[in-house]
């Protein structure tokens, strides 16, 4: 039988069976380049690659324009569903998304599927119960490409319009709340940027709990207030394993931006190996600098990996002698990002000179007033994670409704 785990209560019976070709006309898009698009032009063009970076399932708004003239170019009906015909990968190919706009420029490099159903529901239909057939149908090494001769035997199971325009409406709302967190999670992140520039450059000053004014900043050295310490790659040979069942090896690919670690693809270096190894290790009272690779992250290990291996593309900050939150912020601040401009080697893999960072000039307040700093930010930093979470499970509850209300 042909019918969804999860349905609205107004309908029943199977949904009919069908391939792509019975309801669907095909086209191919023309091309419009980068070059073409302005700002003030005055026709509005999807290009192949937003559908990559801009658009999710429905596209109700147009990010691009050209002056190129119309006439020359293949246009949207209200409804068309459009599919990549070239991209990287395969499941990256295979993602669909309907334009709600009449005469919209659609470029080169895009399957055009022109119908008479909701176009919405086949967007979320194509993107999610088919995606992996789709991406099948793809073929090519560096470069893979999609034709609608390969799309046309697609087979779709489909229930009536009302049925699509109910399932339609419902998804479009989950990704409009999506939509709402992210832009608020967006505003949260531009705040925290502004308090930081207003907080470092004391355009704007707390006062101590008595109301009265603190000190001037004084200008240190890093070295003055931090320890500046490499870390050391795991000696060649030595094995790593999945498993939680060794000494944590954290490396520049588990840190986040986020001042911490993502623990999802941490490796260890296996207990009966550790103690012959000359390590390098890290505590939650230090603060991380990747100094290789992916230059700047900063922050600190949570107090699980306390002790942990640290890689030879990260130093660390120890034995701080200032708040350690105040110092992650202040050199998150532009501090950093301003040393690694002026100092970084530009060879194949950019580097940070460890006396580069101790050298670094910065100001810092008394004790009292890094702890206000400090806490401020993190109070902004913890709205900023619940929005984060927000986002993730509201994706999480969209992916389980989409692998029920197909079939």
């Amino acid at each position: 039988m042909s019918v969804p785990k999860l349905r609205f209560k107004e309908f029943d019976g199977d949904w009919s069976p069908y391939v792509l070709k019975d309801f669907v006309s095909f086209r191919k898009g023309k091309g419009i380049s980068k070059a073409d698009i302005s700002e003030n032009g005055i026709n509005e063009c999807i290009r192949y690659g937003e559908l990559y970076t801009t658009y999710g399932q429905v596209i109700d708004h147009i990010h691009s324009k050209t002056n190129v003239s119309k006439s020359e170019c293949i246009l949207s009906k209200a409804g068309d569903v459009i599919i990549p015909a070239s991209g990287e990968t395969q499941i990256d190919i295979a993602t669909a998304s309907c334009v709600l706009y009449d005469d919209i420029i659609l470029s080169g490099d895009l399957n055009i599927l022109s119908h008479e159903e909701n176009g919405s529901w086949l967007a979320y239909y194509l993107s999610s119960a088919k995606k992996l057939e789709i991406a099948q149908l793809a073929q090519g090494n560096s470069v893979v490409h999609l034709y609608s001769s390969q799309l046309k035997d697609l087979k779709i199971n489909k229930p009536s319009k009302e049925e699509q325009t109910r399932i339609a409406s419902f998804l479009s709302n989950v990704d409009e709340k999506i939509s709402q967190l992210t832009q608020k999670h967006e505003l949260l992140s531009q705040y925290k940027q502004g308090m930081m520039q207003k907080l470092f450059s004391q355009q704007l000053r707390f006062k101590a709990d008595d109301g009265s004014e603190f000190g001037e900043w004084e200008e240190k050295l890093i070295k003055d207030i931090a320890d500046v310490k490499g870390g050391k790659r795991i000696p060649k040979g030595y094995p790593l394993v999945n498993e939680n069942t060794g000494h944590p090896y954290i490396t520049v690919s588990d840190m986040n931006r986020s001042y911490s670690i993502d623990s999802t693809n941490i490796r260890y270096v296996p207990l009966e190996v550790v103690d012959t190894i000359k390590r390098y290790t890290i505590t939650d009272k230090d603060i991380f600098i990747s100094v290789a690779g992916t230059l700047g992250i900063i922050g600190k290990i949570p107090t699980e990996f306390n002790g942990a291996n640290l890689t030879e593309n990260a130093d660390k900050l120890t034995n701080l002698k200032c708040h350690q939150d105040f110092l992650i912020y202040l050199l998150d601040s532009g501090y950093l990002s301003e040393l690694i401009e002026s100092t970084a080697t530009t060879s194949a893999q950019p580097k940070l000179a460890l006396y580069a960072i101790e050298q670094l000039e910065v100001q810092i307040p008394c004790p009292e007033e890094q702890t206000k700093i400090a806490n401020f930010l993190s109070a902004i930093d913890q709205k900023i994670e619940v929005v984060a979470q927000q986002i993730e499970q509201a994706k999480q509850w969209k992916k389980g409704l989409l692998q029920q209300m197909f079939v």
